[in-house]
């Protein structure tokens, strides 16, 4: 194999694809990535077994072949090579040379037949898979709008992942931990054979919202038991978490009492604040409504106090919730508009957060001493 690469092309596809590359894997194979060229096009794939990427950049191919690299190793040469262009030279024994200028760097592959393989995505739909599209930007925005409310907890491994709920015309993504949940949803067209729902992991939600663009389309497949994503000049294939996510409808409340309208960022700037002298022990921050007026506070014995007051248009009576301040900052920070609703019941019941998107966020108050 012999290729003439542009630094910076080869170098945004290295970027595309490395980051599913284990840093501690048992298997050798893992930690490389392999790169086959053919025609004018060098396509580059890493995988860790529940995740695989593919993306492709264009190349001069004076002979075709493949190799598996490592990855690592190949990205730090690259990026602090000294000049625009590189010749990679790979021989018979997989020893690959690449000269820049006048750097020489020699460094030892693997055979690309011992490199797991990576589904492709399907050419054609069917009734029983169709492909799903839905605008790039579109999808970030959702992911954007949810994906903090994931569990990092590995014994609830179900939780670890978004459920993306294919029904009535919609794609509904759902996130919860257990004691909070973001949802929200987008009309879709699909034909109702396609009804259908899924938990896509962690990692493959990280990666999706990384490595998504502002512009054109990304189409999906829902597999056995993988679902391939397709844009641009990337695909991504990842394993689906298997059991049953809960049944998320039940934690939604029912009709709220009562609604007070917050402007977002005064609140979240308010909340970060006062949320300094909350301590880990007690991490929470207390919002007590009262007429025209919310306070914010955080009493830490031994620590200190804050507490901060700011307008809102409210007549009920005054009462008192208290949450934990981590889980009022993420949504606020990851919603796209001016103001927010919060809804509520009682002091013990879940507060609700929404606003003019197909949105809300459930969150469990915490007691109050």
């Amino acid at each position: 194999m012999k290729l003439i690469l542009q630094k910076q092309k080869f170098l945004n596809a290295l970027s595309a694809v490395q980051n599913v590359v284990g840093s501690r894997t048992p298997i050798g194979i893992l930690n490389n990535l392999l790169l086959k060229a053919d025609k004018s096009q060098l396509t580059i794939s890493a995988t860790d077994l529940d995740i695989g990427i593919r993306t492709s950049c264009e190349v001069g191919v004076e002979k075709p072949g493949s190799i598996t690299l490592p990855a690592r190793r190949l990205f730090s040469i690259i990026r602090e090579l000294p000049s625009e262009e590189l010749t990679l030279d790979v021989d018979s024994k997989l020893s690959a040379t690449m000269r820049c200028g006048s750097a020489v760097f020699k460094i030892m592959g693997m055979p690309s037949e011992e490199f797991p393989a990576i589904p492709e995505f399907p050419a054609k739909t069917s009734e029983k898979n169709p492909i799903y599209k839905i605008e790039q930007k579109a999808l970030k925005e959702l992911l954007k709008r949810v994906s903090y409310a994931m569990s990092a907890d590995e014994k609830r491994y179900v939780l670890n992942g978004l459920l993306l709920c294919l029904k009535d015309g919609k794609l509904t993504i759902v996130a919860t931990d257990g004691r909070r949940l973001a949802l929200t949803d987008q009309e879709m067209d699909f034909p109702k054979t396609g009804e259908r729902e899924f938990i896509l992991p962690a990692k493959a939600v990280l990666e999706l919202q990384r490595l998504l663009g502002d512009k054109e389309d990304v189409s999906f497949v829902v597999l056995e038991n993988q679902i391939l994503f397709s844009f641009g000049n990337t695909e991504i294939a990842a394993k689906m978490v298997e059991g049953n996510y809960p049944n998320y409808r039940q934690v939604i409340p029912a009709d709220a009492k009562e609604r007070v309208t917050l402007e977002r960022e005064l609140f979240l700037n308010s909340v970060r604040r006062v949320a300094l002298l909350s301590s880990e022990k007690s991490n929470s921050v207390k919002l007590t409504f009262g007429k025209n007026n919310l306070e914010i506070a955080a009493n830490t014995p031994d620590v200190g106090e804050a507490h901060e007051s700011i307008p809102v248009q409210y007549k009920g009576k005054e009462f008192t919730m208290a949450f934990n301040p981590d889980f009022l900052i993420d949504p606020l920070k990851n919603i796209e508009d001016d103001s927010v609703h919060f809804d509520f019941i009682d002091e013990l019941s879940p507060g609700v957060i929404r606003y003019n998107k197909p949105f809300l966020y459930v969150i469990m108050p915490m007691r109050t001493a």
